[in-house]
């Protein structure tokens, strides 16, 4: 089937953001995705906490908050797909508007707040869906919880049967007091409480927390300590931001919410590379933020990143841009050596090392 995207895309340009995913997810749940122009090249192809990857590229958390279009994704030609943010009661999310297009930064910036149908439509889905591809379940509370913990432990409890990996989302800064949680010693509650609510659950997928990158270098090393020493599966190096990084363009860049896109790309893999340097490469990384190019994913990868995510890139240049990253990712492993993404990963710091210690010095 031909991309339908070309057609689509001033109609979707021209609706609120908002109506413009709408329109996107009821496309896709009606088969109009189409599917990829060409097989994946397998030098992208990884096997990863037992699952196997076609390649290292997923669609983010945010765009499928109600597990609707998960198999549609996996078809469109994504390495993997995450759903969510799901609480685990329905909520509305923040009054709208809520999300804003910044055309000139090629960015948006959302408060949407965690809407979200609930853990039960998400759970119908996912267990009518036929175990094929991989699909993530990104887990957040509701926003009026008196007890977060026990919120994300319902999550992991019932969701733990039916995801391919499950990711604790502590860093949306659309939910008051949510990021709080990222603080060193409620984190480690958090994350051995659930590591038991996942045993108690009879399955064993890798579960992963997600990090905000507005974190001070005290926030990042006690992050990385507690993740090594829960022994959690990874870690998605990061959310949206709060900053304003200076330059930017659009008139809507002064709104309240978390920017993504790209002006997050710098200050999101820089965050990546130190929290691999901090967990000396022991835990796989998810890298998202800003990614637009094959470069930018190649980028994360020798950052530190085992996978790679984007959402915000595809609102402004549609399904053909995944095909355009997997192509030429794959040049790009190739030209310098690789022959697996596996190789790549954490490449720049190898090289860092080598650089520190000299030429004929043994190390």
């Amino acid at each position: 089937m031909p991309d339908p995207y070309p057609l689509i895309q001033p109609l979707l340009r021209a609706l609120p953001p908002e109506a413009a995913h709408r329109l996107t997810l009821a496309a896709l749940a009606a088969g109009l995705a189409g599917r990829p122009p060409e097989p994946d090249p397998p030098i992208l192809a990884q096997r990863l906490w037992s699952r196997d990857f076609p390649n290292p590229i997923g669609i983010a958390a945010g765009f499928d908050k109600d597990a609707r279009v998960p198999d549609a994704l996996l078809r469109l030609g994504f390495g993997f797909a995450e759903i969510g943010t799901v609480t685990p009661r329905p909520q509305p999310g923040n009054p709208k508007p809520r999300v804003f297009r910044l055309e000139a930064d090629a960015a948006l910036i959302n408060r949407l707040g965690f809407n979200s149908g609930g853990l039960d439509p998400v759970i119908a889905r996912l267990a009518a869906r036929p175990r094929q591809g991989v699909v993530g379940v990104n887990l957040g509370k509701n926003r009026d919880s008196a007890d977060p913990i026990a919120d994300y432990a319902e999550g992991v409890r019932r969701t733990a049967v039916l995801a391919d990996y499950l990711v604790v989302n502590v860093s949306s800064p659309n939910t008051p007091g949510l990021r709080d949680l990222q603080a060193r010693d409620t984190l480690e509650t958090l994350l051995r409480t659930l590591l038991s609510a996942r045993a108690e659950s009879g399955a064993s997928p890798p579960l992963l927390v997600k990090i905000a990158p507005d974190l001070s270098p005290e926030e990042r090393a006690d992050i990385a300590a507690v993740a090594l020493a829960t022994g959690i599966d990874g870690i998605i190096v990061s959310n949206t931001t709060v900053a304003r990084p200076p330059g930017l363009r659009s008139p809507r860049a002064g709104e309240a919410g978390g920017l993504s896109g790209r002006p997050l790309f710098a200050p999101s893999t820089a965050l990546l590379a130190d929290i691999y340097r901090l967990t000396s490469g022991k835990l796989p990384l998810i890298g998202v933020g800003g990614v637009t190019s094959a470069a930018d994913a190649y980028a994360k990868i020798r950052a530190g990143a085992s996978l790679v995510q984007l959402y915000t890139a595809l609102v402004f240049a549609g399904p053909t841009l995944l095909h355009d990253i997997k192509r030429s990712l794959a040049e790009l492993l190739r030209r310098d050596g690789f022959a697996s993404v596996a190789e790549a990963v954490g490449a720049d710091h190898a090289k860092l090392a080598a650089v520190s210690i000299g030429p004929g010095v043994a190390s």
